[in-house]
């Protein structure tokens, strides 16, 4: 591969073999920073996610009050342990100017949530791709919490939230949303009274695992979570399980080149999650996991998958809300072999870019035969890719994706807007380099 500034070019490839590592969880580290800033005395969060979303979520938290240092890990091939000395329930401090949190709305929703609380007023900014993301869906459940919580023209940020006091609710989300979920139980912990979020389908319960990692009783019965709030947290010793989204890219590329066969180690297993590894088994990929270790009550360990025979793949809108981030690079088995149909996935046209529109017109750049539909897309099998140029948009799940499509094309694939990857794989191509097998 061969890289000028924030462009790259990836040439084709025949297999991907060999073993890897992945960075910590994004999903996790943010929930774990989070919580570590409202328990009492300190936490230490050993493989925090190294990218730029993660790092937003840290800075916030500086900017409200908390102490956060970093630390070099035992292992020198480890990134260095970030250390958090926790302020208590509602014990964050008004910051002094607005909370940046930068391309990551993750940082943006469930801070919202744990802001709301406190009995200041912050106002949440990000740069210009977060600022066109709408923001409502946390808007109503914290204003019906107390919060005053208003925002820009189609309520995209700036977010100005004024907390205090809240009480507990029973919040039936129309749309499921991980994020949204855990804003109102970060908001419902230091509610009075005991909140509910009853969900119409299953998303990732990596909150729900958080806080019981830190002292907090969480009853979870089906898709529906309550939590009593005043709950006092306490500080702890984690690691953060490798990022099985991040994992996903290398996954789908075993899956769809010919005699590929990749191993991922220390890897996050959460059954919320695993509807991605069931969607590559249909597929037609052969894969392995083995659990070998449980980690704060997150399951983690090997990821083998395999390249077999490749099959039509339709993912209906049930099946959506655990593989929101991965179906940019499930796409690209369409480009290989196996046509890939998903429908029930609006939410794609509001993340770090429309991904329904940017992707499909990517693709196509590349020489495939898709299309994009309201809430999804479609990507025939048939001809191979050609490679060509595309962007990424600034949108790193659009970047490694389209860096998986090209390992199938007859000629190299310049990338721009590749430097977007930093964001949540900073090591994304050197990894891919190591792997693939030039064909």
């Amino acid at each position: 591969m061969m890289r000028v500034a924030d462009r790259i070019a990836v040439p084709p490839a025949r297999a991907v073999t060999g073993e890897l590592r992945v960075p910590g969880d994004k999903s996790i580290s943010h929930r774990y920073a989070l919580l570590a800033a409202i328990a009492d005395g300190p936490s230490m969060i050993a493989n925090y996610a190294p990218g730029a979303d993660c790092a937003s979520t840290l800075a916030c938290l500086a900017s409200l009050g908390a102490i956060v240092s970093r630390t070099p890990a035992p292992d020198d091939a480890d990134p260095p342990i970030v250390a958090i000395q926790g302020r208590g329930l509602r014990g964050l401090v008004t910051p002094s100017g607005p909370l940046d949190c930068g391309n990551s709305g993750s940082t943006m929703r469930m801070l919202g949530g744990v802001i709301a609380a406190h009995p200041f007023i912050s106002t949440l900014v990000g740069d210009a791709s977060l600022s066109r993301r709408p923001m409502r869906r946390i808007i109503g459940p914290l204003t019906q919490m107390g919060a005053t919580v208003t925002a820009g023209p189609g309520d995209r940020p700036p977010v100005v939230i004024h907390g205090g006091q809240l009480a507990a609710i029973h919040f039936a989300p129309d749309t499921p949303s991980a994020q949204v979920k855990s804003a109102v139980l970060l908001a419902g912990l230091q509610a009075t009274g005991d909140t509910r979020v009853s969900e119409p389908a299953s998303t990732r319960d990596h909150t729900e695992r958080a806080l019981a990692a830190f002292g907090a009783a969480v009853a979870v019965v089906g898709r529906s979570i309550t939590l009593r709030g005043g709950q006092r947290l306490s500080g702890r010793v984690l690691r953060v399980p490798g990022d099985l989204s991040s994992a996903a890219f290398m996954a789908v590329a075993a899956a769809a080149l010919t005699g590929s066969d990749v191993t991922i180690s220390d890897v996050g297993l959460n059954p919320s999650r695993a509807g991605l590894l069931d969607l590559l088994r249909r597929f037609g990929a052969q894969v392995e996991t083995v659990v070998e270790d449980e980690w704060n009550g997150e399951p983690v360990g090997r990821l083998r998958v395999r390249h077999s025979v490749m099959r039509d793949l339709v993912i209906a809108p049930e099946e959506v809300p655990e593989v929101i981030d991965e179906l940019p690079v499930l796409a690209t088995l369409g480009t290989f072999g196996g046509s890939v149909t998903v429908s029930g996935a609006s939410e794609l046209r509001v993340k770090e870019s429309d991904r329904i529109a940017e992707l499909v017109a990517g693709l196509r750049a590349m020489g495939a035969d898709a299309d994009e539909r309201p809430d999804g897309f479609q990507v025939r099998s048939g001809a191979r890719l050609t490679g060509g140029t595309v962007h990424a948009n600034h949108d790193h799940r659009l970047a490694m994706a389209f860096a998986i499509a090209a390992l199938g094309a007859t000629g190299p694939t310049l990338i721009e807007g590749a430097d977007a990857v930093a964001v949540s794989y900073p090591a994304f191509f050197e990894d891919l380099e190591r792997l693939a097998r030039e064909g």
